[in-house]
């Protein structure tokens, strides 16, 4: 055992419960859905990581549909060309965030660009009864918007003295960490925060209990608990969320997540007939 391994082998450490390396196709690698380990880390219900290349095929998001979930977009790396029917379009550089509250419906669509390899995260989080049937809206922060606190990078919530600019739509916090090779960081829940998960996109973390490689997502026990972390050999780049649980059940559908098969159905509906607008206005196949 190495000397960062004994450091945290000396402190108590939270177990890690469940860990995946997910299902990859093309350029993205489908760490969670709400299907499987979504149930577990709810309202975080589905993660991607993503590994654009440019000039390879089968890159970027085609105009698609949601409802009753929010995404959250965000790479470290290459640029993204974004539209949705809320009206918004333009290029999301690398470092900034888009958030996208679905609703009651909403089509958007992303796309790499330039000549930068890309590589970052899209995030689902379910939305509570209260918003899964309001009317969408985005948002889009510039790298300079996104605060920082040590190694973090506020995405969602609150981490320290910093703030995202993104209101969540329940108590939860989502960060994107770096850290050079060796050094520790430690993380304590805000309380209620008994969920909580690392994706792990560049290089390997030791977390007491187990070490946490690039390209997989942990999901440790739930419990209030401080999470220690080392990154061995490398920069080491992840994201890591944690929340209260989400006190509903998940309601699929095909590009939707709601809390009750009415609100799915008033969902699937809307979308369903912005679908049909976009048709008539030649922006769908």
């Amino acid at each position: 055992m190495n000397a960062a391994a004994t450091h945290l082998a000396a402190t108590e450490v939270r177990a890690i419960a469940h860990r995946t390396r997910g299902t990859t196709h093309g350029p993205i690698t489908r760490l969670m859905s709400p299907s499987d380990l979504g149930q577990v880390l709810k309202p975080f219900v589905f993660l991607d990581l993503v590994n654009f290349q440019p000039g390879a095929a089968r890159q970027g998001f085609g105009m698609h549909p949601h409802s009753g979930i929010a995404t959250l977009t965000f790479l470290t790396q290459g640029d993204v060309r974004y539209e949705d029917t809320t009206g918004q379009s333009g290029v999301l550089l690398a470092g900034g965030v888009e958030w996208m509250q679905a609703g009651s419906g909403v089509w958007h669509t992303g796309a790499p660009v330039g000549n930068t390899p890309g590589q970052g995260f899209q995030l689902w989080v379910a939305l509570p009864a209260a918003l899964e049937n309001t009317l969408a809206r985005s948002q889009y922060l510039a790298p300079s918007d996104v605060p920082q606190e040590g190694p973090a990078r506020v995405l969602l919530g609150r981490y320290g003295a910093a703030q995202s600019a993104i209101a969540p739509p329940s108590d939860m916090t989502y960060l994107s960490v770096q850290l050079a090779a060796g050094e520790r960081w430690r993380y304590m829940p805000p309380a209620g925060h008994t969920v909580a998960w690392v994706a792990v996109a560049a290089g390997q973390l030791n977390t007491g209990a187990d070490t946490v490689a690039a390209g997989e997502l942990a999901a440790f026990e739930h419990s209030e608990q401080a999470i220690d972390f080392v990154a061995q050999g490398e920069e080491t780049r992840f994201v890591l969320g944690s929340t209260a649980p989400h006190p509903h059940e998940l309601v699929l559908g095909a590009y939707s997540v709601h809390t009750s098969r009415a609100a799915l159905t008033q969902g699937e509906a809307e979308i369903r007939r912005m679908g049909m607008e976009l048709r008539q206005a030649g922006r769908l196949g």
